[in-house]
């Protein structure tokens, strides 16, 4: 494992630190990097950030080129992407985890809809059945709980193709299946979110942190039978099925120090106070011995 080193006393205590600061990524993660942005510039008036929101396969493309030093994923690196990367510069990317999420799969806020196991989820998104259902679910009616829920076909929303989102739950909802050719696809969660919140035969899957009132997320049954909802405490721990990690792949050539903006950067980011911050823009914070692993003072 690769391992931060991050002085105890970067955050801490300020020294002089300026540049400006890009990242090319993940637009789940936006909102989380711009924040860590301003409250890096509130303490260091002379540093910057700026974030081209391109999705997470944007990361690799970027960091291979050169163009960023610093690559927000909201899933792992491809084997080819890690290639490409490692093929250019003789040396692997950094993989840090940043924060803690889950994919959610959201209805209408007046759905009676409470929990799917992971073969209905399948039989819902995919045309493959590819974990293990018998035939495919288009109708409300196909369903025990919704048998009465008088709105006809399952009207399906989720992520395009350039997002992380989209890879991962294609990859662990799906077991690597073929999505619908009729999901109508969003270039952010949100959109997903209000478009299943504006429509009661509606259901998509999206980012945990952009849950609403306007709808309800489902639990999903682990392999034990249990439902699983998507709570904070779950997903830390890992246990909600669709849990995921957030990544920040950093160009960092072996036995060199990055930057000092980008120094102060990732000692923000793993600080309380920078996983609080994660925490307030609808994330869940890493477990301690998570941080722990990835830094040594």
């Amino acid at each position: 494992m690769t391992l931060l080193l991050v002085s105890p006393f970067a955050w801490a205590q300020p020294s002089p630190v300026s540049g400006t600061l890009g990242a090319v990524g993940s637009d789940t993660m936006a909102g989380l990097m711009l924040r860590w942005g301003e409250t890096l510039t509130n303490r260091y008036s002379d540093v910057t950030l700026q974030f081209q929101a391109g999705g997470s396969a944007s990361a690799p493309t970027a960091l291979t080129a050169g163009t960023t030093r610093l690559g927000p994923m909201s899933r792992p690196m491809t084997e080819d992407e890690h290639d490409n990367f490692t093929q250019r510069y003789g040396y692997p990317p950094l993989e840090l985890k940043i924060a803690r999420d889950a994919l959610i799969i959201v209805v209408h806020r007046h759905n009676p809809l409470r929990a799917l196991t992971r073969r209905q989820v399948d039989a819902i998104f995919s045309t493959s059945l590819a974990c293990g259902a018998e035939t495919p679910i288009r109708r409300w009616d196909q369903l025990p709980s919704t048998r009465d829920w008088s709105f006809g076909s399952i009207a399906l929303h989720g992520r395009n193709l350039a997002s992380g989102t989209h890879g991962l739950f294609q990859e662990r909802a799906l077991c690597g299946g073929a999505f619908r050719n009729d999901i109508s696809e969003h270039p952010g969660s949100s959109a997903v979110v209000a478009a299943v919140g504006e429509s009661a035969n509606a259901m998509g899957y999206a980012g945990y942190n952009h849950l609403t009132p306007a709808v309800h997320a489902l639990s999903l049954y682990n392999d034990n039978g249990v439902a699983i909802p998507p709570s904070e405490d779950a997903i830390q721990r890992g246990d909600y099925p669709l849990s995921r990690d957030l990544y920040l792949y950093v160009n960092l050539p072996p036995g060199e120090n990055l930057p000092p903006a980008e120094q102060a950067l990732l000692a923000l980011i793993m600080s309380d106070e920078g996983q609080q911050i994660a925490r307030a823009s609808g994330f869940v914070a890493l477990a301690p011995s998570t941080l722990e692993a990835q830094r040594t003072w």
